[in-house]
């Protein structure tokens, strides 16, 4: 399920996200946030008709990124066609060159609505045959990624972060890198196996970095970051509680069950 390690439509919602909160960090954000994920949409529109396609694909999604919607950039300029003798113009004449004044339209969209975005293009706008591009973006797309970064209040000791860490994930060990003796306030975090988030928690400036199913030339990566491998299950247990919660707001017609099986095979002596 996509909520495991990335986001649903919102990285609140990523398992990543909720280790963060039960850390007791603020200031959430998306450690590896997602590119080639945007959608956009490029077509050209009769003046006439241009204000009621735009709002049209408004009202299905179109033009909405993290907080913003009904976002749009717009170039007026000339269109031409000619229609052979099967057309039905609904400006001009069928075997005649028309010449039309039109407003070029761009907007994004994520990818879960292209097709009621293209079906709302097609049906609002007024040409028999609709010019259109849809394009993949490599753009960055902070609200939907991999993993969680935030910070504490106050910055506290290496044994302290331990300690706590080894309390919020109920671990039976929490194995880490040598601590130096360094503070800790910014903290980056990926539930399961990750990795190979360690060198994007080292540049987002993190301090300590916590995953889980690191190996041992792993943690020859931590000079300059505290990694803790706190368990694969310890890591993920929160994800039942995110998906209950998530199905239980979007099915409130049905009761959803939370399970309170133990499924972790690992055990420590």
């Amino acid at each position: 399920i996509y909520a495991t390690h990335t986001a649903l439509d919102n990285a609140k919602y990523g398992v990543s996200y909720r280790m963060a909160e039960e850390l007791g960090l603020k200031n959430i954000k998306t450690l590896i946030p997602q590119r080639g994920f945007i959608k956009k949409l490029v077509t050209y529109i009769p003046k006439s008709h241009f204000e009621m396609v735009k709002e049209e694909l408004f009202k299905v999604g179109a033009g909405k990124l993290g907080n913003y919607e009904e976002s749009s950039f717009s170039i007026n300029g000339t269109g031409t066609f000619l229609g052979n003798e099967k057309s039905n113009p609904m400006i001009g004449e069928k075997g005649k060159r028309s010449t039309i004044e039109e407003t070029m339209l761009s907007v994004t969209f994520l990818p879960h609505l292209e097709s009621i975005v293209l079906k709302t293009l097609l049906k609002s706008h007024p040409y028999e045959e609709v010019a259109y591009e849809i394009s993949t973006l490599n753009n960055q797309y902070d609200h939907i990624g991999m993993g969680a970064i935030g910070e504490f209040k106050e910055e506290m000791s290496t044994n302290h972060f331990l300690n706590k860490t080894k309390n919020t994930f109920n671990s039976g060990v929490v194995r880490h890198t040598n601590s130096k003796n360094k503070k800790i306030k910014k903290v980056a975090l990926l539930g399961g196996s990750g990795a190979f988030g360690i060198k994007n928690a080292i540049q987002s400036g993190a301090d300590a970095y916590i995953t889980a199913d690191l190996k041992y030339h792993d943690f020859f990566q931590g000079e300059s970051i505290l990694l803790c491998d706190v368990g694969h299950y310890e890591s993920e247990q929160f994800t039942k509680n995110l998906l209950h919660e998530y199905l239980s707001k979007k099915f409130s017609n049905f009761a959803i069950l939370c399970a309170d099986a133990q499924t972790n095979p690992v055990n420590y002596y």
